[in-house]
C-alpha cells in the first residue's frame, strides 16, 4: 500500500469569513494556510484565489502567481491550481480556465463531466476537457482528474484510453457535493471498482462526511483530500482555525491506522511528478 498523500485544499470559491473567520483571502494568506498545512503533514495544496480585499472568488494570473512563489520559496509541496473557474467574466472563458496551466504548477484539476453544483450547472464540455489535457500534457502538468459521479470517471478512463493523460493518471473522487454523488461506503466502493486500472486515487468528502470518508480511504489504500473547501469544522460545532487542523487529525488518524504519510518526494513518486526545475 503506498504511503498517504494528504491533499489540502486551504480557501475554495464558496466558503466567507462570516461563516469561518479563518478563510484566506490574499495569495499571502492563501499560502501562509499552505505551508501550515505542510508543516502538519499535507504534501500537496489545491489552490483558488480570492480577491484580497472583498475575499470574493478571482481569477487572476498575478493572483495564482503570487501564491505559488509563495509556497515554492518556502517548501517543496506540491501545488495544484484550479481550473474550475466558476466565475469567470472574460470574453473566451474557456481559453481563460486554462491559464493557470501557463504558470506551470505541478498539477491543475481536471473537472470531467458536467453537473447541477450548489444551484447552478457546472458546464464541463467534452471537447474543453480533452483541450484542456492536451494542454496540460504539453506544458509538463499533472492533471487532477476530479469525478463527481460514475459516468464522470468512465469519461476519464475513456480519455486515459486515448492517450490524453500521461501515465499514472491520479484521480480524485468528489463525493457529497449537491447534486452529485453521494459521500458513503457504497458509493466509495463503487468508484473504486469501476476504476479498473492501478492507479493514485483520492477522495473529499463534504461537510460532517469529509472524516468518514476520508477514514475509509485511508484502509483502503486510497489518499485523502481535507480542508476549508469542503468542510469548516472539526467537529459538531467546533469551527477549525486553520486547515492545518484537519492535516493534524488526518495524520495522528494514519499513525492510528498504521498507514504511513507521505512526504513531497513520496507525493512526487506516487504521482510520477518530477521537481521543477
Amino acid at each position: 500500500m503506498d504511503k498517504l498523500i494528504i491533499n489540502v485544499a486551504v480557501c475554495g470559491s464558496a466558503p466567507t469569513r462570516e461563516q469561518n473567520p479563518a478563510i484566506p483571502h490574499s495569495p499571502e494568506e492563501i499560502a501562509q494556510e499552505a505551508l501550515r498545512a505542510w508543516r502538519a503533514g499535507a504534501s500537496v495544496v489545491h489552490i483558488h484565489v480570492r480577491d484580497p480585499q472583498s475575499g470574493s472568488p478571482a481569477f487572476e494570473r498575478e493572483l495564482f502567481a503570487e501564491a505559488l512563489e509563495r509556497i515554492r520559496a518556502e517548501s517543496d509541496m506540491l501545488v495544484n491550481l484550479t481550473t474550475s473557474g466558476f466565475n469567470i467574466q472574460a470574453e473566451d472563458p474557456d481559453e481563460e480556465r486554462m491559464l493557470p496551466i501557463s504558470l506551470k504548477p505541478d498539477l491543475c484539476s481536471l473537472d470531467v463531466g458536467s453537473l447541477n453544483f450548489r444551484g447552478r450547472v457546472f458546464i464541463n464540455p467534452t471537447e474543453w476537457v480533452d483541450k484542456a489535457a492536451r494542454r496540460m500534457q504539453e506544458n509538463g502538468v499533472k492533471p487532477e482528474i476530479e469525478v463527481f459521479e460514475l459516468g464522470h470517471l468512465r469519461q476519464a478512463l475513456d480519455m486515459v484510453q486515448r492517450g490524453l493523460v500521461n501515465e499514472p493518471p491520479y484521480f480524485q473522487f468528489c463525493l457529497g457535493i449537491p447534486w452529485g454523488a453521494p459521500a458513503d461506503l457504497d458509493t466509495l466502493m463503487a468508484f473504486r471498482r469501476q476504476l479498473n486500472i492501478d492507479c493514485p486515487w483520492s477522495v473529499l468528502g463534504v461537510g460532517a462526511r469529509q472524516l468518514p470518508i476520508t477514514t475509509h480511504a485511508i484502509l483502503m489504500g486510497g489518499h485523502v483530500r481535507v480542508g476549508f473547501e469542503d468542510n469548516l469544522y472539526l467537529s459538531r460545532g467546533v469551527l477549525a482555525d486553520s486547515n492545518a487542523r484537519f492535516v493534524e487529525r488526518t495524520v495522528e488518524l494514519a499513525k492510528i491506522l498504521q498507514r504511513e504519510v507521505a512526504t513531497c518526494d513520496d507525493a512526487r513518486q506516487i504521482l510520477g511528478i518530477k521537481p521543477k526545475a
